[in-house]
């Protein structure tokens, strides 16, 4: 949520005038993130977020914006995107892409207790389920064929040490994805990037995941590992806390119950997890693109998660 694409309240005013919002009143930018533009919108019906797309392009959109319809007219909490005079939910800002959806009640809980894994964990187990019969297909953009594609990218700039790290760890998952058990696992949307600041809480109460545009058709373990080494983690040593896996884990289980092919992939999968993560923060320090706000997150986080994984079994799904 950098700002690549800068935008002020004049540029919004005209825009607006589509949707059934009424007047611009304020129009903020939002430092945190690397991917889109981003800025919180007040409008005299009330708060947004406005969202101008800097990679994906107008035919990928679609997949996001109605995926994030779909949850929430099954109860899922996720922002509603807004659509315009047109029924369009994606409208050209400056040339590019942009998107308005509610902006959530509440803030993230970057110090998460078990009580908000558990949470978090039976929501993100009914979005897999009500996500189930969505009808697009859009693979995961950040998945196994751009870790291939973005390795060979990063290495140069890697130590001999952490070299041998990523070409061993690609050597590993591109057995695991091509064994049996991995095209066992059950299989849909998923957000894939469900870290503590795309949740927001009220207290304890969960108030909705947002932030969808690195959602795609992949396996729901990779979504529910992804999870885990964000909300589960001692931040400075990578370390899993049990008790707060186990409340993630327990309250998914009991909503969609995992199967015994999820659980011999658990282990490689919370390895993929971490590999996708080191691999994308690598690739924006080392090749970073031109944004205003944008501080790139440190890859050195989750190369010590990758090697906190390979060297310590996780607690079992169940």
């Amino acid at each position: 949520m950098a700002v690549f694409t800068p935008v002020n309240l004049d540029d919004v005013s005209q825009w607006i005038k589509q949707f059934p919002l009424g007047k611009a009143l304020a129009l903020k930018g939002i430092a945190s993130g690397i991917e889109n533009s981003n800025f919180f919108l007040s409008t005299e019906h009330g708060e947004y977020v406005l969202t101008i797309f800097e990679n994906l392009s107008f035919e990928q959109l679609p997949f996001y914006l109605n995926l994030m319809r779909h949850l929430a007219e099954r109860g899922v909490l996720v922002p509603a995107p807004v659509a315009n005079e047109r029924g369009e939910l994606i409208v050209a800002l400056h040339g590019k892409p942009a998107s308005i959806v509610s902006k959530l009640e509440g803030s993230s809980q970057m110090a998460p207790q078990p009580v908000h894994c558990a949470a978090v964990g039976a929501m993100l187990a009914k979005m897999h389920l009500a996500a189930s019969d969505f009808p697009l297909q859009q693979p995961n953009l950040r998945g196994l064929d751009w870790w291939n594609e973005t390795t060979p990218q990063v290495l140069p700039f890697l130590s001999d040490d952490n070299a041998h790290l990523l070409r061993a760890e690609m050597h590993f998952q591109d057995a695991f994805a091509s064994c049996a058990s991995y095209h066992a696992l059950q299989r849909g949307p998923v957000h894939a990037d469900l870290f503590r600041n795309n949740v927001m809480f009220d207290g304890e109460r969960l108030t909705g995941f947002f932030d969808f545009y690195f959602a795609g058709c992949d396996t729901w373990l990779f979504d529910v590992a992804v999870t885990v080494n964000d909300w589960c983690v001692d931040l400075a040593s990578g370390v899993l806390d049990t008790a707060r896996v186990r409340a993630m884990l327990d309250a998914y289980h009991a909503v969609r119950p995992f199967t015994a092919a999820e659980q011999t992939a658990w282990q490689p999968m919370l390895r993929a997890a971490a590999l996708r993560f080191w691999l994308s923060r690598l690739y924006d320090l080392h090749l970073p693109r031109e944004a205003e706000m944008l501080t790139p997150h440190d890859p050195a986080h989750f190369e010590r998660i990758l090697r906190e994984r390979i060297a310590t079994p996780a607690p079992g799904l169940f």
